[in-house]
């Protein structure tokens, strides 16, 4: 049976009437959105007159049997749908989105066609590594009515169950099997990629992972479950699995009433995952080539308090010299302001956290199709701020994510290393 797919960028709009890549928006597709929209505590997308637009999250929804992709996009291009869903792979690849602990040979080379597809395939290929390797055993509580004595007397219960039956005993006893926590969660899983997934490859692998996976008790899964998790020795070639299992039960949005339209929302906001890369690929690549600089991201420092209240700032990305008491400061933006260039308020944003960390070199990066650097400085005549550089750095884009990663790491820097934009 074929994939129902609607492949879209950020912003874009769908309107009941038409149809996208061959698949009509019909009105109960807009029906069950608008649901899930008022239900979600996070608005992944906008209600319009007759249909909804898309705003800076990306990612995929899906609905009953029809499946929304959402790519990132800075302008209208020539860049074509693969090129861009193969960008986010990358990028939710490098930030940690996808890990595997043991790929096949199958999983180095697959090319697929949705974010979402490539989840399911990684997490069976992590239920199958497990099951190769052997599954965990643990302790838990029982509870039986037995007719013969076997562990703990639970007097309580024996009473209130077997006041009329003196053959039995109501105990409590410790077993040492397949039932548990871990387990439980992995069922589920498996059980929700069969409901949502139409490829036969992975129905196949489901099929024979439940010839060997055990039988589990049902439990109902929150997120303070997974919060609850204390990894171990024994666990800890689980988490991979677990993560992936984590964000697909707890994306998913059955539909109680009529159990036909379920949503899993797999979605990722496109500013946090532009952070999130550009400061990955410049640790990595610092660390690669033996660049003399500690890179932090999201460090706090304290800006105003009043009585018992506190703001803190915390910008994006701070990169501190292992050789002197220099500071850079980098805060990132998704969008293209080439041809508008920034405002006012990231500006200021940005002045900001120059007062506060030291930092008299300071950028603003934003993807763009070419690279390009421009050096500027706060209109301020006092002798505590006029040292103070404000660069806007357009970082361009790469097909390949390796060699996109190079290209920041460049830009950065060769910008760090500018001594002529430093004004003095």
């Amino acid at each position: 049976m074929k994939h129902n797919k609607i492949s879209v960028f950020e912003y874009d709009k769908l309107k009941i009437g038409c149809e996208y890549n061959g698949v009509p928006f019909s009105e109960n597709l807009l029906e069950t959105l608008e649901c899930f929209h008022a239900s979600s505590k996070i608005r992944y997308f906008n209600l319009i007159h007759n249909g909804v637009e898309f705003c800076e999250y990306v990612g995929v929804l899906q609905v009953g049997s029809i499946q929304i992709e959402v790519l990132p996009k800075l302008d209208k291009s020539n860049d074509d749908i693969n090129t861009w869903r193969d960008r986010l792979i990358g990028m939710l690849k490098e930030v940690g989105m996808f890990r595997v602990s043991a790929p096949s040979k199958g999983m180095l080379t697959i090319k697929p066609n949705s974010i979402l597809e490539l989840y399911f395939d990684i997490f069976i290929t992590e239920v199958e590594y497990l099951v190769r390797t052997g599954l965990v055993k643990q302790y838990r509580k029982q509870t039986l009515n037995h007719t013969a004595l076997k562990g703990s007397l639970d007097f309580p219960g024996h009473i209130a169950k077997n006041l009329v039956h003196k053959e039995r005993f109501y105990t409590k006893t410790s077993v040492y099997d397949y039932d548990h926590i871990w387990h439980t969660i992995i069922r589920q899983t498996i059980d929700l990629i069969r409901i949502l997934s139409q490829n036969t490859d992975l129905h196949n692998r489901i099929g024979a992972l439940n010839l060997n996976f055990p039988e589990i008790t049902p439990v109902r899964i929150s997120e303070q479950t997974f919060n609850n998790l204390i990894y171990s020795r024994k666990t800890e070639s689980y988490r991979a699995a677990i993560e992936i299992a984590r964000l697909l039960l707890l994306s998913f949005h059955p539909d109680l009433a009529s159990g036909n339209n379920h949503v899993l929302a797999l979605m990722f906001d496109m500013n946090l995952l532009w952070e999130s890369f550009v400061y990955h690929s410049l640790r990595k690549l610092f660390r690669t080539h033996l660049a003399p600089y500690n890179v932090r991201a999201q460090t706090s420092t304290p800006f105003w308090r009043a009585s018992n209240y506190w703001r803190t700032l915390r910008p994006d990305i701070l990169i501190e010299s292992k050789n002197d008491d220099r500071r850079f400061v980098l805060d990132t933006k998704w969008k293209d302001v080439s041809n508008i260039g920034p405002s006012s308020s990231d500006l200021q944003q940005l002045f900001a956290y120059s007062q506060f960390f030291f930092s008299s070199k300071n950028a603003l990066l934003y993807p763009c199709r070419s690279d390009s650097i421009k050096q500027g400085r706060y209109a301020l005549t006092t002798s505590w701020s006029d040292n103070i550089l404000c660069s806007i750095i357009n970082l361009g884009l790469e097909s390949k994510i390796n060699k996109w990663q190079e290209t920041i790491y460049i830009a950065i820097i060769n910008w760090m290393h500018d001594t002529e934009a430093v004004c003095l």
